[in-house]
């Protein structure tokens, strides 16, 4: 999460990427982008806002030696001179070409940025950025000729969203610079993350509380819900985010004897989270602290609606509990075939 208050763009650059896949072929400037006052105030926003709320971060990944990671080698080379600032985006820019392994990459603009003074944190900092735009949007441009107002339709960069964009922050902690992603064109969910920019999640408590969360939702949709029904998927979700919230250290041994009554669910657990591991490539820590800017984002994400063939949609309250239980009995009636939910309550508010 960065704030972009003082943040100012020292240098920026814009270039062409192509797909060696259909025959098109990257577009160099020679010079750098010399924005006006009021193009420049709508840049700056549009560039760093989608940055604004991110909580997970990113450090730079390589199967042998990181120096040998093409972006971080970039980010590194120009955190130290600037001077070279022309030539390096055109590796950048290679670089992103070299990775359109299949036709369905799209071609598009591609700007470089330096950036001073963001704050991440309490630091106010340099950062390189890296955007690609691939979707362009039609707009009307009116035009006076011969007395007369006309009309002509063009096409141009809207400016409430990038397409896809990364940060490379000039500070580090143990596993390397902190990298900032957002993909709104996610489709390729390889390419830009894994191929271009070659990154991973650190080993921190923003993602061990993720981590852990996803593995319960996983856990009730794919467990819970098949053999229990959606109205126990969602009491689990609902008591799985207040022990989140009730604690600041997560222990999976408590979080276990806490939200399992019988030992078969806590085994049927156990034997998920190691499946769930081996699948995503992860180990699910043991004891972590929690996130509770990654908790606030993860539980807005889950959903406790039951939704029945009659139309009718009962929701949950992630914030109680113990309320679907208490309040909320589940039955079937013999006489029209049918199940039923019976919801006892004192006044309607």
């Amino acid at each position: 999460m960065i704030k972009r208050t003082k943040a100012s763009i020292s240098k920026a650059i814009l270039h062409k990427v192509g797909n060696k896949f259909n025959s098109t072929k990257n577009a160099f400037s020679e010079q750098e982008l010399d924005f006006d006052e009021i193009s420049y105030d709508l840049m700056l926003p549009y560039l760093l806002r989608p940055f604004g709320s991110l909580v997970e971060t990113y450090r730079f990944n390589h199967h042998s030696n990181i120096n040998l990671n093409e972006i971080n080698t970039y980010a590194t080379q120009l955190f130290a001179d600037e001077s070279d600032f022309l030539e390096v985006s055109k590796h950048i820019v290679t670089h992103l070409f070299e990775q359109s392994n299949s036709a369905q990459i799209k071609t598009g603009d591609v700007m470089v940025c330096m950036f001073n003074d963001i704050q991440y944190e309490d630091l106010f900092i340099n950062a390189v950025g890296i955007f690609k735009i691939e979707n362009k949007a039609e707009f009307f441009q009116t035009y006076l000729e011969n007395n007369s107002y006309d009309i002509i339709t063009q096409k141009g960069i809207p400016t409430k969203k990038v397409d896809k964009g990364c940060l490379i922050l000039n500070t580090s902690d143990v596993e390397g610079n902190i990298v900032l992603s957002v993909d709104n064109n996610s489709y390729d969910t390889q390419y830009w993350i894994k191929h271009f920019l070659n990154v991973k999640y650190p080993d921190d408590h923003n993602q061990h509380t993720k981590n852990y969360i996803e593995l319960c939702k996983d856990f009730s949709e794919d467990i819970l819900k098949p053999s229990l029904g959606i109205q126990e998927k969602s009491t689990f979700l609902a008591k799985t985010i207040d022990f989140f919230k009730e604690n600041e250290v997560i222990n999976v041994e408590n979080f276990k004897d806490e939200l399992f009554d019988d030992d078969k669910h806590k085994e049927l657990f156990e034997d998920y989270k190691k499946s769930y591991e081996t699948d995503h490539s992860l180990v699910i820590r043991n004891q972590f602290d929690v996130s509770e800017s990654v908790l606030k984002k993860e539980k807005q994400k889950i959903k406790t609606e039951i939704k029945l063939d009659t139309n009718i949609q009962i929701k949950l309250d992630i914030d109680a509990p113990d309320a679907s239980s208490e309040y909320l009995e589940r039955g079937y009636d013999d006489e029209k075939k049918m199940h039923y939910y019976k919801v006892f309550f004192n006044e309607e508010a």
